[in-house]
């Protein structure tokens, strides 16, 4: 009778433990990344009473973290990311050790380092992500396309004008004029100039080039063994550096399908391109799809100063919660395997978004209920055997 007290006490104390468990599991109903914890009960040894076996009761429960996937939680700023699959953010702790966390709602501090919202640092594929907060200097055109037609039912002598804005080293802006004369039939001469005092255009280092066309308007020659035109601009006087080279690309990225063409349609630019910058200011920093760290410019340009790290390990169960949605690895926990989103099995990363909690509140709400009539089953047992020691007491006294 006496091993009814044990068991009734193993059994209060295990679901007094699993209350424990469903009330943080509730506590964390809505904190981003939070997994589930179950527990695992299991019976504790048992006797031989005149040949029979007789349990004592149940063991003290072992408390598992479900790595399961959290739902994706989009449009939650831009300095969030979520991971789809395997894998965890690495963070360097306060003491420079190495911490794992599903959670992806980061921060910028004043020195421009990448942090969670307690703090660690955000580790990248290149250590500790430091976002550049400077002005994005300029950058001169060095190569530029402009996609035209020019109309085959012109007359000999008619011409056609296209601009195109090109930079110099400075930042500073020219309009360059691209002049287009008909001088034969599938024929025409080009030149280039500016409009500035003082500044010469030159193309093909001569002052004019030709373009010539098949009868079906293709263009012929140049041709697309040698499809770049290069024209410089010289006698520049604002202090750039001169003279400016650019290279005029007349076919497409296939380097097979012309842009200029001679067709019976009026003559007009259909796109123009460059690739030169103004200097520009730093506007924002976010996170992309697969964990780029993305500054944008003023100028509207977009610039991947990092990329996100992930680790992932073969036993993510045996990791030991650290407090913050942190992680640390055990004496059990697998080698980490370092990478970057969608390689070596580890998941994709999707910008702006958070990965939920696991809790799923009704189940929790029944396992308090559980939880609850165990612990209730768990003292009656005790109060039924400390009766029957009373009764058996008492019988003894009469």
């Amino acid at each position: 009778m006496s091993n009814a007290f044990s068991i009734g006490l193993s059994a209060l104390n295990a679901n007094e433990l699993g209350i424990d468990v469903a009330g943080n599991n509730l506590a964390n109903l809505n904190t981003p990344g939070y997994k589930e914890t179950v527990l695992d009960f299991s019976e504790f040894m048992s006797q031989s009473a005149d040949g029979n076996q007789v349990g004592m009761g149940t063991a003290a429960p072992s408390t598992r973290r479900l790595d399961t996937q959290g739902p994706l939680q989009p449009n939650t700023g831009p300095l969030t990311a979520a991971i789809s699959g395997e894998g965890y953010f690495c963070v360097q702790g306060a003491a420079g050790q190495t911490l794992y966390t599903r959670v992806g709602n980061f921060k910028v501090d004043n020195q421009g380092y990448l942090l969670t919202q307690t703090g660690e640092k955000v580790m990248g594929t290149n250590g500790v992500i430091q976002v550049p907060s400077g002005n994005l200097p300029p950058a001169a055109t060095g190569n530029m396309t402009m996609d035209l037609n020019l109309d085959s039912s012109a007359a000999a002598g008619d011409t056609f004008s296209a601009p195109i804005t090109v930079y110099d080293s400075l930042g500073n802006t020219h309009s360059l004029q691209l002049s287009f004369k008909k001088t034969a039939a599938n024929t025409w001469d080009y030149s280039a100039s500016t409009g500035e005092t003082g500044v010469t255009v030159t193309v093909g280092g001569a002052a004019t080039g030709t373009l010539t066309f098949d009868s079906n308007g293709k263009l012929s020659s140049p041709t697309a063994a040698s499809p770049d035109v290069a024209i410089s601009i010289t006698g520049l006087s604002n202090g750039a550096t001169t003279p400016l080279n650019l290279t005029w690309d007349l076919y497409g990225a296939d380097k097979v399908t012309p842009r200029v063409t001679q067709d019976n349609l009026a003559s007009a630019t259909s796109a123009q391109w460059q690739d030169g910058t103004a200097m520009a200011t730093f506007s924002k920093v976010s996170i992309g799809d697969g964990g780029d760290v993305v500054v944008s410019y003023s100028n509207g340009q977009d610039k991947t100063v990092a990329q996100l790290q992930l680790v992932s390990f073969r036993n993510p169960d045996t990791l030991v919660d650290v407090g913050n949605n942190e992680f640390k690895v055990s004496g059990a926990t697998s080698a980490p395997a370092f990478g970057v989103a969608g390689t070596g099995g580890r998941g994709t990363v999707t910008g702006g978004s958070l990965e939920g909690s696991t809790v799923d509140i009704a189940t929790e709400f029944t396992n308090l209920i559980v939880y609850q009539r165990g612990y209730e089953a768990g003292t009656r047992v005790i109060t039924t055997a400390n009766q029957i020691t009373q009764d058996t007491i008492n019988l003894i006294r009469e």
